[in-house]
């Protein structure tokens, strides 16, 4: 077959779509993909040649897509490859745009997307230009100026888009992985934003699939680097989540050559705290933990790579993990949390399965196979389905819906049957028995349907799964209810599923005539006697379900054709669960249905007419499912004569019907359809000695004899087709031409009448009917073929064209009925709908293809088997299939020539679009879209149509043509925008006139819809608008390319190569084009400005035309000067939306305007005062000698002339920190830069307008007026807009425009508003950052100038202004050497804490220093140590702003010490010299035992407190900084901060105290966000041996709260403490002494960490721990004596009570921690705590609270649950649960 095919084609294709292999007319296929394809070839190839990206290229790819949708990669591998490379280059070309390297790129992808087909033989592609695409989009410098328009949709499209194309990209050279490491490790500064940006790029560019003999040059260069990094980041910063990404797929591609163990308990342990799951009472989220959580897709691929192997230590991991959080699966329990648990346990079923099927089933490709040593075993594979069981089942009812669980349980039920099913079945019978839970019944059922094939199949692990079948079909019977839509609709679901895998055939009689069966076998056949039962019962509850459902009232009366939506549902589902059972059940079956029901017949003849639609509809699928359209041929006497009575009645109901019964008999005889979908492919037969039905049951469809049996029309039926329009169709067309024409005049209705017919002759017989033909209007470009695709139709030309006939009917008539009868909207809809299929109809909808593909991907989805994989599906599906493959070639129409009947229907559309009547306008244009989606360059021809409605000078406009014009300019939300194509040629036609149709007469202001029409059409420009490109050329790499794809032969292409002249003058049109588009581009601009400068244009439009201006600055091509003129002139607008549109634009403007300034690459060695190449510390980052030169060193400042220019200065923070780059890009020195403080005569016109309007007093008096003005009160912000204007201006012009502007900024600073503040501080960072290139002498001067008025500033800032000051400083030190701001910063550093101006200057002060250091990040050790010797002694301060303030400024000063691998000790401050000097200063609190109370009262007196008082002040300052450095810093320094947890358990917490106390709640939080961090195995005994020493002291708050804190502890490090016994026992032996401790709210609070310690798996139930409960709840208690009154002795209780209270404490901890089933220890322990519920208190609470809350959470189940316990146990329990104990 194989070779057949292959000498055929003339090449072995890479993979064909097999679908095509069953098509009815398949021998045609190979001639026609092969003279497609080298079409494609030679067409592609060419235009590449000639240079012309559109639309020749954009037009071949696009049929290559088509190609490749229509028969898959049919091509040889070498032409496979061509076509890579082709598109490689073209996806590559540095100025596309973007909507086409979006297009190539989507191509390219489906290309590679089968990663099997090409191995890294056969491709190797370079990363180095994806890497400068994806820069160069990604992180466009451009874009945030507006000189680089995306659309807003687009955003993330894009990203996507681009991260695909890097995934399938991956065929690098070996060579690579050392080229990217150089190329990123530079970035890896931790504190900077380059290094999320480092780590995305070695998440989405390493390539991991590397054969093992290469790993040296691959993954092994950089993983231990790497995994290292991640082990030791504490807090989830943003690029963690790129790192796990990148470790999932090594993980997954190289499974076997990585030791993963030494990992496994810290990779499970964050995987934990990424779920973010909520733990303990009062715990504090950190934000963090949320945003930068990891991604569920990423964990699944790593967790399911590791299991298996020789350690199966993974395995024990993950069931640890699903036990400890299966109670979270509760539907009881719901969060935030709970969308991730189901993402989780639904896609790591499917993960482990497609890991299994790569190992077992899939053919094997060049990617590196498993080693035998990590091929999953049968017992990996149990252990994992145990594992994940119980999540699953309790998954079922969660509050998010079954869906998850049901995806989950399909899996599940592939790998085990036999563990999987059981448990679901147990839950769907009781919920088919019981009415009063819905919820239960539909969550059953759908996971039911999921499992089903695995169910009917049965197979060897579940032999006895296909006896449940019968049963559970006929108690899913009562859900076909007409009160419960959704069960209804579920039950529709579960039968259609169910039916659709088992031929319905009575096989009872073979139990007696064979004797070779099994028991199952037997059990089966015997059943299969209900079948019978089963069908009529359903046709029954059919039945009874419509009679209840059709409405009472006639259709005629609600006037609305449309059923409800529900409806509509119920009806589809009815209908095609009907026509399976039909389908599948026997000849014998179907006989006693038809004899039971002849009423069905009946049911025809004497409708009312309610009944008539469904009844009908049932009669014919009954009839065409077993008649089919040969049948109807003998009867068709009989039908003609029927069609010939009906179709003229007068009655509505009536002639629609029988226009029906026409239309499906057309139908029926003129497509091509497979007769029969039955799972068994000849049809259901009888058994018979050789053959059994139920070995049948569930099994997939073979593909390769699938034996479908098609329709094909045969003459004789065309024949008849022809016969019956001839009859019924041609008078209809004549009555209309009639009255066209107006001979003779009819009636509305039968002017609709006769409509109806035309329409459904039209859409019976389309497929029969050739297109419409006519001449093609003339093209101005390359020729564009069309594609002709055989659909298995060969139309006979011989006939009259009744396309055409209707076609000449129906525009006469058209035109008459707009003439004269205008509100005639019933036949004007009616006309739309045919001129739509007479442009498009060739036998099916595309709305109808769409739904019906999405609903096959639905049922594809819900019945696949992943396991065994290639295409295993049921026959019904994949016959389905291969339907909508024949139907995909029917719709394929791209690029249709664009003829002149197509012109004459798209005006008739146009014209109905701007008609009278809103509804006729909506359906028109909606027609109108589509047809232009379809035609080649048929906008060309609509837009100056729609645009003449525009035209101002015209008064013949009416209202509503004006209105229908716009939307037809808008367009519909799936179609292009006619006023925003990617043309310059539209968009030069369309913008000025929209603009100017303010002037129209028809356009009225006053009109809401209007007004909202302009806003929309204004809104989807701009978000629609991408920038468009004014430079085509394609480089010359990728012509060579395309001439070693023509050389190619086989098929060859059909065009040759071009010749050189040819390839001359596609060069030159190529260079015209470019030159065209730059002349359009400023024609454009000059017509706006025209617009603009009318004066009679309405205010609205001058703002539309203003937003459209805007759009045109770019970053390749300077705007005009005269647009120059306009924006910088309407920067003193009256108008606040048109000022600020000014500034974003003028700061783009000077962007353009920007002198470049050389750069020089340098050596960084070269300038280290080392000068050595220090090649033996390069590998450690961190502060080393050779990179000691770049940090700020006072005495060592640039402060002459001289030193300035010799200084190195580097701006970029990054640089240095981990590795130097190869060559480092330096400024040249400033001799070669360009010259500064041009004059006027040396600028261009744009710089001349700009220099002289900012040089004008008048004018910058009212621009800097206008920018210290309020916008929105309260709202405002520092604007980053403004900065970039005052930055451009002073980086182009020097300090020109600084002496009109220094009295400005004199009076602004002086002036404490918070507008006139905020537009100072605009102006100086602007300065600061624009003055980067200024000579010495300048910037001197102007330092002189800020320092004064920074200190002014900074001693009036106000509670509004301190923010945009903070801004203003952070933003003017960004990316700037510290050395060329030493005036900044020792300005800032001259006493930020004085007390002058009170607390608040104070903090405020602190927070700009903060933000101007935080940017230097770790380039200004020796301030950061000066500040912090600065603030040591002020820590005591007494106001909590200030307190707040250090707090932070103290964690960025502690920021740069990381203890991160590879790292050198940092040379800024160290947190554990720090933590040192301030326990030294608590000494006072730490020595007494007592609780620290806050008694401090807030005022700063002069006299010195006692020691006690200043320590505790300190103690607040120090939690504001262990509080902020919680979420900030990378990793938490926990040595450090376990000297402080003493302190911290010392403060009397807040419970008890009623008073409001600051340090009371920080306490609180401290230890709550110290609780959760991350702990490493070596630092689990220090943690407990301090928790151990608080636990012993005085205070029971302390107790109390140790408890609490380890909770959460314990549970955020699960798998790490349970990879450490030690650690296990001492915290059970803590907890247990805990238990008995004398406080009756600590032995309480033990109790509930006990069973939280227990639910979650961290510690067992087992006989000692019982035993020990046990023995102390038997304690004997002392006899009561009779005390005197009121002696003392009663409060404390003596040491037995106690005793005996922790064992029952302990007891009804067991209890507790399993709150969801009932384990066998339970009943025993619930007898046990039964004696003691009249002991004295708090024990008889304690049993009390117990035994309620059991009964609480075992209610809901407790029919399971009784059968635990016996008989004895059960009366005690029920006398305990039920009765009150009142007098116990």
């Amino acid at each position: 077959m194989k070779k057949e095919a292959t000498e055929l084609l003339g090449f072995v294709p890479q993979k064909n779509i097999v679908y095509n292999e069953l098509l009815p007319y398949k021998d045609k296929l190979d001639e026609e993909s092969n003279e497609f394809l080298a079409q494609i070839k030679g067409n592609l190839g060419r235009a590449v040649q000639l240079r012309e990206i559109w639309p020749g290229v954009l037009f071949w790819t696009r049929k290559l897509s088509t190609y490749m949708r229509l028969y898959g990669r049919k091509f040889s591998k070498e032409e496979h490859v061509h076509f890579v490379k082709l598109l490689y280059e073209l996806v590559t070309i540095p100025k596309l745009e973007i909507s086409m390297m979006q297009s190539f790129a989507r191509l390219l992808i489906t290309l590679l997307k089968k990663k099997e087909l090409l191995s890294r033989e056969d491709l190797e592609l370079p990363w180095r230009p994806l890497y400068e695409l994806q820069d160069r989009i990604l992180y466009s410098k451009t874009e945030h100026l507006s000189l680089n328009w995306f659309p807003r949709y687009m955003h993330i499209s894009v990203e996507a888009v681009l991260k695909a194309l890097i995934k399938n990209c991956r065929y690098f050279p070996e060579s690579a992985t050392q080229e990217m490491l150089d190329e990123w490790r530079p970035l890896m500064c931790p504190f900077d934003v380059t290094m999320q940006k480092a780590m995305g790029y070695f998440g989405l560019f390493l390539p991991t699939t590397f054969p093992p003999e290469l790993h040296d040059k691959g993954f092994k260069l950089w993983f231990d680097e790497f995994i290292s990094l991640w082990v030791s980041v504490q807090n989830l910063p943003s690029w963690e989540v790129n790192l796990v990404s990148l470790f999932a797929r090594l993980a997954n591609d190289n499974i076997g050559y990585i030791d993963w163990d030494p990992y496994i308990p810290k990779i499970f342990t964050r995987i934990l705290r990424s779920l973010n799951l909520p733990v303990g009472s009062s715990q504090m989220l950190v934000s963090r933990y949320l945003t930068n959580a990891y991604d569920i897709s990423h964990v699944v691929i790593w967790i399911s790579a590791l299991l298996g192997g020789p350690s199966k230590q993974t395995q024990t991991q993950l069931s640890g993990l699903f036990n400890s959080i299966t109670s979270f699966f509760h539907p009881s329990n719901h969060g935030r949390w709970l969308m991730k648990l189901m993402k989780l346990v639904q896609r790591l079923p499917a993960s482990v399965v497609k890991r299994l099927h790569r190992e077992r089933y899939r053919t094997p490709t060049w990617l590196t196979p498993v080693p035998e040593s990590h091929l999953l075993s049968e017992q990996d594979i149990t252990d994992f389905v145990e594992s994940m069981k119980q999540p699953v089942l309790l998954a079922m009812f969660s509050k998010t819906g079954s869906l998850d669980a049901a995806q989950a349980l399909q899996n599940l039920a592939l790998l085990r049957p036999e563990l999987v099913i059981p448990p679901v079945l147990e839950k769907t019978y009781p919920a088919m028995e019981t009415l009063t839970a819905p919820h239960q019944l539909t969550a059953t059922l759908s996971c039911m349907i999921g499992v089903a094939q695995s169910l009917v199949a049965g197979g060897q692990r579940f032999p006895e799964g296909p006896t449940h079948m019968l049963p559970l079909l006929m108690r899913a019977l009562p859900g076909v209810d007409p009160n419960d839509f959704r069960k209804c609709m579920i039950t529709f679901q579960f039968l259609a599923t169910f039916v659709t895998l088992v031929p319905l055939v009575d096989c009872s009689a073979a139990v007696q005539t064979r004797n070779d069966l099994t028991q199952v076998e037997k059990e089966l056949c015997s059943a299969s006697a209900e079948f019978e039962y089963f069908v009529l019962q359903f046709i029954d509850r059919c039945f009874a379900l419509i009679d209840t459902s059709t409405p009472e009232q006639t259709q005629e009366e609600m006037e609305t054709e449309k059923m409800t939506h529900l409806e509509s549902l119920l009806e589809l589902g009815l209908s095609s669960t009907f026509c399976t059972i039909l389908t599948q059940c026997s000849m014998e079956i179907f006989q006693v249905i038809i004899n039971t029901h002849m009423e069905l017949n009946l049911v025809i003849t004497y409708t009312t007419t309610q009944k008539f639609g469904v009844g009908k509809i049932f009669f014919f699928i009954c009839f065409v499912t077993r008649v089919g359209s040969d049948q109807l041929l003998l009867y068709r006497s009989q039908l003609v004569q029927i069609l010939q009575l009906t179709l003229h009645l007068k009655w509505k109901q009536g002639y629609n019907l029988a226009c029906k019964l026409l239309y499906h008999i057309l139908r029926s005889m003129s497509i091509i359809y497979p007769r029969e979908y039955c799972s068994v492919p000849s049809g259901v037969q009888q058994h018979s000695d050789t053959y059994l039905p139920i070995k049948d049951w569930g099994q997939p469809g073979d593909l390769l004899n699938l034996g479908i049996q098609w329709h094909v029309p045969s003459t004789e039926e065309k024949e008849f087709v022809f016969y019956l329009l001839d009859l019924l169709l041609k008078p209809e067309l004549q009555r209309l031409q009639k009255h066209a024409q107006g001979e003779q005049d009819i009636s509305r209705d039968d002017v609709l009448q006769s409509l109806s017919i035309v329409h459904n002759c039209l859409l019976g017989a389309g497929s029969l009917l050739p297109l419409l033909y006519g001449e093609p209007v003339p093209e101005i470009m390359v020729p564009l073929y069309e594609t002709n695709v055989y659909t298995g139709v060969d139309y006979d030309l011989s006939r009259e064209n009744y396309r055409e006939d209707i076609c000449k009917v129906i525009r006469p008539l058209l035109h008459h009925t707009l003439e004269h009868s205008e509100d005639d909207i019933k036949s004007l809809f009616s006309i739309l709908k045919i001129i739509n299929d007479l442009l498009h109809f060739k036998g099916s909808h595309k709305h109808e293809f769409d739904s019906r593909w999405k609903s096959f991907s639905l049922i594809k989805k819900s019945m696949e088997n992943k396991l065994h994989g290639s295409k295993q599906h049921i026959r019904a599906l994949l016959i389905d299939r291969v339907m909508l493959q024949h139907e995909l070639r029917n719709l394929t129409k791209e690029g249709c020539c664009y003829r002149s009947v197509h012109q004459d229907l798209i005006n008739d559309l146009l014209r109905l679009s701007t008609s009278r009547y809103s509804q006729v306008r909506s359906k028109a244009q909606n027609v109108l879209f589509t047809a232009l989606g379809t035609y080649n360059l048929c906008c060309r021809d609509v837009i100056p149509a729609v645009l003449k409605y525009l035209d101002p000078d015209r008064t013949d406009v009416t209202q509503q043509q004006f209105k229908g014009a716009l939307y037809c300019l808008l367009g519909n939300h799936s179609v292009i925008c006619l006023a925003n194509l990617q043309y310059w040629d539209c968009i030069t036609l369309t913008w000025p006139v929209i603009i100017r149709s303010g002037l129209s007469p028809s356009m009225s202001l006053e009109k809401s819809s209007v007004v909202r029409l302009f806003d929309d059409l204004a809104d989807k420009i701009h978000c629609q608008y991408e920038t468009i490109g004014v430079d085509f050329s394609i480089p010359e790499s990728c012509v060579e390319v395309a001439l070693k794809m023509m050389k190619s032969s086989n098929p060859e292409p059909t065009l040759c190569a071009a010749s050189e002249q040819e390839e001359l003058e596609g060069r030159k049109r190529q260079e015209q084009k470019n030159k065209d588009s730059v002349q359009k581009y400023e024609n454009l601009v000059v017509d706006l400005l025209d617009c603009l400068y009318d004066r009679n244009l309405p205010w609205k439009f001058e703002q539309i035309a203003i937003g459209f201006l805007s759009l045109m600055l770019r970053d390749d091509h300077p705007l005009p000067s005269s647009a120059v003129l306009f924006f910088i002139e309407s920067l003193n607008h009256d108008s606040l939306l048109v000022r600020n549109g000014a500034i974003s634009a003028v700061s783009g403007i000077l962007k353009q305007l920007k002198r470049p300034h050389k750069k020089v690459a340098v050596n960084p060695y070269d300038l280290s005062e080392l000068k050595t190449s220090l090649q033996s510390c390069s590998l450690l980052a961190g502060d080393r000698s050779d990179n000691q030169w770049l940090q700020y060193d006072s005495s060592r400042l640039p402060r002459s002339q001289q030193d300035w220019d010799e200084c190195c200065f580097i701006e970029k923070t990054h640089w240095g920190y981990s590795t130097w780059p190869r060559t480092l890009m330096l400024y040249a020195p400033p001799e070669e830069q360009p010259k500064q403080g041009k004059t006027r005569q040396e600028m261009n016109e744009s710089e001349k307008i700009i220099y002289d309007h900012f040089s004008d007093q008048q004018f910058i008096d009212q621009f800097i007026h206008y920018l210290s003005q309020e916008d929105r009160k309260g709202k405002d912000k520092f604007s980053p807009r403004r900065f970039c204007l005052f930055k451009g201006l002073f980086r182009n012009f020097d300090d020109a425009f600084l002496p009109l502007l220094k009295p400005h900024m004199e009076r602004l600073v002086a002036d404490s508003h918070e507008s006139t503040q905020r537009c100072v501080a605009e102006i100086i960072s602007g300065l600061i950052r624009g003055s980067k290139h200024w000579s010495y002498s300048k910037v001197e001067k102007l330092w002189a100038l800020l320092c004064p008025l920074l200190r002014k500033a900074l001693s009036n800032i106000t509670i509004e202004t301190y923010a945009d000051w903070g801004t203003c400083i952070a933003t003017a030190c960004e990316s700037r050497d510290p050395r060329k701001l030493h005036w900044l910063f020792e300005m800032l550093m001259e006493s930020p804490v004085t007390g002058e101006g009170g607390s608040f200057v104070d903090a405020c002060r602190l927070y700009v220093l903060q933000g101007g250091l935080a940017q230097q990040e770790w380039r200004v050790p020796e301030l950061l140590h000066r500040l912090l010797h600065y603030l040591e002694p002020k820590l005591t301060q007494v106001y909590k702003n200030v307190r707040e303030r250090i707090g932070s400024v103290l964690t960025y000063i502690f920021m740069i010490d990381v203890n991160l691998p590879h790292t050198q000790p940092t040379m800024s401050p160290r947190i554990a010299e720090f933590t040192e000097r301030v326990l030294a200063r608590l000494k006072p609190l730490t020595e007494g035992e007592e609780e620290i109370q806050n008694h401090v009262v807030e005022e700063n007196t002069v006299g010195d407190q006692d020691e006690r008082t200043q320590a505790i002040k300190l103690l607040k300052t120090v939690l504001k900084w262990l509080m902020t450095s919680a979420g900030r810093s990378f990793s938490s320094a926990v040595p450090e901060q376990l000297r402080l947890l003493p302190l911290l358990f010392k403060i009397a917490p807040v419970e008890n105290d009623d008073s409001y106390d600051e340090m009371k709640r920080d306490a609180k939080m401290c230890l709550s966000l110290m609780s959760q961090g991350l702990l490493y195995s070596e630092q689990i005994p220090q943690v407990l041996n301090a928790l151990e020493e608080i636990s012993r002291i005085s205070s029971w708050h302390a107790r109390y709260t140790v408890l609490t804190y380890l909770q959460i502890m314990v549970f955020y490090n699960l798998f790490t403490f349970l990879s450490d016994a030690k650690a296990v026992s001492d915290v059970r032996a803590l907890v247990l002494r805990l238990l008995e401790d004398e406080q009756l709210e600590v032995r309480e609070m033990a109790a509930t960490t006990l069973s939280g310690f227990l639910q979650c798996n961290f510690l067992s139930i087992d006989e000692p721990m019982q035993a020990h409960f046990e023995a102390l709840s038997k304690t004997r208690l002392p006899k009561r004596k009779r005390r005197e009154l009121g002696s003392v002795v009663d409060m404390i209780p003596s040491a037995d009570l106690v005793r005996r209270h922790a064992g029952v404490l302990g007891l009804s901890a067991c209890i507790l921690s399993s709150p969801y089933d009932v384990p066998t220890w339970m009943p025993q322990i619930l007898m046990d705590l039964s004696a003691h519920l009249n002991d004295t208190q708090p024990i008889e609470m304690t049993v009390k609270k117990t035994l309620s809350d059991f009964r609480r959470t075992h209610h809901d189940n407790w029919q399971e649950h009784k059968q635990k316990f016996t008989d004895d146990q059960l009366l005690v329990l029920t006398d305990l649960l039920v009765s009150p104990c009142y007098y116990a």
